[in-house]
């Protein structure tokens, strides 16, 4: 059994669409609307994004709360992080260390994305 749905909420589902379809693969050409306004894509790997418009906005969220996508290779990481960067996404947390890269950023509604990289277990 694995996790493969999760249901965000959005102040602008169009510009949270481009910026998950953007850096983290999601495919616009799966974008389904359904009859509440919730928006989903998905991304090669099946795992879908329901994106939930929410008028007026969304609280402050606590730190801890965050989802994350896990890169094959460091290398990928550091790309991605350069990327997101360059183009002003806010980048709230780094770590480059053997055995483990990642970086956290916010998506446009504030959401705590991690990117990361672990090296295999010992034994794996």
């Amino acid at each position: 059994m694995q996790v493969n749905h999760l249901g965000l909420p959005v102040r602008d589902e169009q510009a949270s669409r481009r910026f998950y379809c953007e850096y983290f693969g999601f495919d616009p050409a799966s974008a389904q609307r359904y009859e509440d306004g919730t928006v989903i894509v998905r991304n090669a790997a099946g795992f879908d994004l329901a994106l939930h418009t929410v008028p007026g906005g969304i609280g402050p969220l606590p730190d801890f709360l965050h989802f994350g996508f896990r890169l094959p290779e460091p290398a990928q990481v550091r790309s991605l992080l350069d990327r997101l960067a360059a183009d002003g996404v806010e980048i709230v947390e780094r770590f480059d260390e053997p055995g483990h890269v990642s970086f956290k950023c916010l998506d446009p509604d504030g959401h705590r994305i991690e990117v990361y990289w672990e090296a295999p277990a010992p034994g794996q």
